[in-house]
């Protein structure tokens, strides 16, 4: 593998090396160990390779068809927006290591002056809110589809890049409270969602997750930044178990987001910081947000008790990008 591959984020690489022995806090049972065999015996279980043909691009974003999106349009009732991004974050701190850039200028021209910016951002991570695209991840050399590493290159990737998701994630969203569901303000560091708590979900509400839906776990994560501060969120944090991929490749979903970066930390998993990415992003093909806000989308859906609504979502057009930063939104 070239260097340029291997050189994902120095500060992302910092954080692990300072986090990785970090224990479960109290309250927090630890997640269910996972061998490296079992990992890799689920990622052919729930492969989507050769499902789209063998030269796909798209993934699970090929669920998102135009009877899907008509469908999740048609819940639109009230016109009422809420975004779940968010603001970039222009401070360094111990989760921030890559913070976003910005200078304005003011200069003249044809006889006006005008003001300008210049943004430059290093979004993967766990302080923006962005979009996972599918050649962010890599099993054994292999990415989405079987394509090789060897696309990887400096320019950008030669396959697979966050083009392909041009015209935009406009579908269902439902969004999956666990605080709400456990009665809790949040979920304690470190806590494993299982399948079990994803179905007890859909029991509570009558909703079920399908085919081409953009699921949207929030497990309370800014709650606890307000009460308590930043914490060691890479050595602790709630999400869901590497487990949950063989759940999603069951409901057919097109995306799933969070409001942390979906895996559980620690994973439980031999050998691995962030199983669920590599099993949603290799094996599925399914793009994954991370470092949302679903705090004003939750208190929403509370209020009219309703979980389902208009998705939105567009990231940049860059070619042969491995992600983009994105502002997502739900319409009520």
């Amino acid at each position: 593998m070239t260097k340029h591959v291997c050189q994902f984020s120095l500060g992302i690489f910092s954080l692990l090396l300072t986090f990785l022995s970090t224990t479960v806090p109290v309250g927090a049972a630890p997640a269910e160990a996972v061998s490296k065999v079992e990992f890799d015996q689920w990622m052919q279980d729930i492969s989507n390779w050769g499902r789209w043909g063998k030269d796909d691009q798209k993934g699970t974003l090929n669920l998102i068809t135009r009877e899907k999106t008509l469908a999740a349009m048609r819940l639109v009732i009230e016109g009422q927006t809420v975004s779940m991004a968010l603001d970039l974050n222009k401070k360094a701190d111990p989760l921030n290591a890559n913070p976003f850039k910005h200078s304005l200028q003011v200069s003249t021209f044809g006889g006006h002056d005008v003001a300008g910016d210049e943004y430059s951002v290093e979004y993967h991570g766990f302080a923006h809110s962005h979009m996972d695209g599918l050649p962010h991840f890599i099993h054994k050399g292999k990415m989405y589809n079987g394509y090789s590493v060897d696309i990887l290159k400096e320019t950008g990737a030669e396959k697979l890049g966050i083009e392909n998701a041009k015209g935009g994630v406009i579908t269902r969203g439902v969004l999956i409270d666990m605080p709400w569901l456990k009665g809790v303000g949040y979920l304690e560091p470190g806590t494993a969602i299982t399948i079990a708590d994803l179905e007890s979900w859909e029991k509570k509400t009558g909703v079920t997750v399908g085919s081409g839906d953009v699921l949207l776990i929030r497990t309370g994560r800014w709650v606890r930044v307000r009460e308590k501060g930043q914490w060691n969120f890479v050595g602790s944090a709630a999400g869901s178990h590497a487990s949950v991929a063989r759940w999603l490749k069951e409901r057919d979903g097109a995306v799933i987001g969070s409001d942390g970066v979906s895996d559980v930390m620690p994973s439980g998993a031999e050998g691995l910081f962030s199983p669920l990415h590599e099993l949603v992003l290799v094996g599925l093909g399914m793009p994954i947000l991370d470092n949302l806000d679903l705090d004003p989308v939750a208190e929403a859906a509370s209020k009219r008790n309703r979980w389902t609504f208009l998705f939105i979502g567009a990231p940049l057009r860059v070619p042969g990008g491995t992600g983009s930063p994105l502002n997502p939104l739900a319409v009520f």
